[in-house]
C-alpha cells in the first residue's frame, strides 16, 4: 500500500510540474512577431497566428523563452493552392556559428502536387542530416499537430502523434548531440524559390499570393533554459522532469510500427542512403540503431 501511495504522490507531483511548465497557448504571452510584422498578425484573443508572404516580405515568429528538452507542439494549416517556392518553417534553434537546431520545413509545390516535409538536425553548427517525406493527408485543408520531442536520449518528430523520425544520442561514441544549448522556438513563411520546389526549377507565382499559413495552440512542455546551469538541471532524472522518464527513452512497439508505416510508404529522401552525395563517407550515426 505504501508503494502505491508513493507512486500516486510521484505521479501527482509530475502532473503539477507538467502543468506549471506548459507554456500558455496564447500567442501574445508566449511568442512575438520578429520580422514581417507589418502584414502578419496574432488574431482574436491571441489564439491564432497568421503569417503572410507577399512580394514585399515574408514573416516570422519566435518564442520569448528558450528551452532545453521537453516537447514543443503547434497546430499548423499550411499555405493552400499553388505554394511552389514557399517554405513554412517550424523549428528550434540556438544562436551563433556553433548553433544547434531541430527542423520541420514544409516545402510548397504546384497546385495538386503534395507538400514535402523536410526534417533536419544541426549539432554545433553542422547539419546535413536531412530526411524528407510526403504527407498522407492534405495539410492545407485543416490544422494538424506537428511536435518535436527532445530529451537527453533522443529527438522524435511527430505528425498528429505519429512519429516519422528519430535521432538518438550516441554522444558516448563521438557523435554530436544537441544537449548543451537552449533553443528558441521559431516559425516563418518565406521565399525559398531558389531551392524549395524541384531544386529551384519552379518559382513563386506571385499572382497566387498573398500566401498565408495559420497556427493555433502553441505548447511547450519543456525545461526552461536559464543558462549553463540548465545543462545538468534539465537532464536530471527528477520527478517533475517527465521527459527523462523511462517511458520516453525509446518508442513503444506500437509507435515503432507507426513510424515504419510512414517510412515505408512516404519517405522520399534519407541522407543515410545518399552515398553519392557523401562519396561513400556516411555519417557515423547512419550505422547505429535509431529506433
Amino acid at each position: 500500500m505504501a508503494t502505491l501511495q508513493s507512486l500516486a504522490i510521484a505521479l501527482f507531483i509530475s502532473w503539477v510540474a507538467f502543468q506549471q511548465r506548459l507554456v500558455n497557448a496564447q500567442f501574445y504571452e508566449s511568442m512575438y512577431l520578429n520580422w514581417g510584422a507589418h502584414h502578419s498578425s496574432i488574431l482574436g484573443n491571441g489564439e491564432e497566428l497568421e503569417l503572410v508572404l507577399d512580394q514585399t516580405s515574408g514573416s516570422g515568429v519566435q518564442s520569448y523563452q528558450a528551452f532545453l528538452f521537453g516537447s514543443t507542439e503547434m497546430l499548423i494549416k499550411l499555405v493552400p493552392g499553388n505554394s511552389a517556392g514557399t517554405v513554412t518553417a517550424y523549428y528550434l534553434s540556438s544562436s551563433g556559428d556553433q548553433h544547434d537546431e531541430i527542423d520541420f520545413e514544409f516545402l510548397g509545390n504546384s497546385s495538386g502536387q503534395p507538400y514535402i516535409v523536410h526534417t533536419n538536425v544541426f549539432t554545433q553548427g553542422i547539419g546535413n542530416k536531412e530526411q524528407q517525406f510526403y504527407l498522407w493527408f492534405d495539410p492545407t485543408a485543416d490544422f494538424h499537430n506537428y511536435t518535436i520531442h527532445w530529451n537527453p536520449t533522443e529527438i522524435v518528430w511527430y505528425i498528429d502523434s505519429i512519429p516519422i523520425r528519430v535521432f538518438r544520442n550516441y554522444e558516448n561514441e563521438g557523435i554530436a548531440y544537441p544537449n548543451k544549448q537552449g533553443m528558441v522556438v521559431y516559425s516563418s513563411l518565406w521565399n525559398a524559390d531558389n531551392w524549395a520546389t524541384r531544386g529551384g526549377l519552379v518559382k513563386i507565382d506571385w499572382n497566387s499570393g498573398p500566401f498565408v499559413a495559420r497556427y493555433r495552440n502553441f505548447k511547450a512542455r519543456s525545461c526552461s533554459w536559464e543558462g549553463e546551469n540548465s545543462i545538468s538541471h534539465c537532464a536530471a532524472s527528477l520527478p517533475e522532469h517527465w521527459w527523462t522518464s523511462d517511458l520516453y527513452k525509446e518508442l513503444s512497439y506500437g509507435k515503432q510500427g507507426q513510424m515504419k508505416w510512414v517510412r515505408d510508404n512516404y519517405m522520399i529522401y534519407d541522407y543515410c542512403k545518399d552515398t553519392n552525395r557523401f562519396n561513400g563517407q556516411m555519417a557515423s550515426e547512419c550505422s547505429e540503431a535509431q529506433y
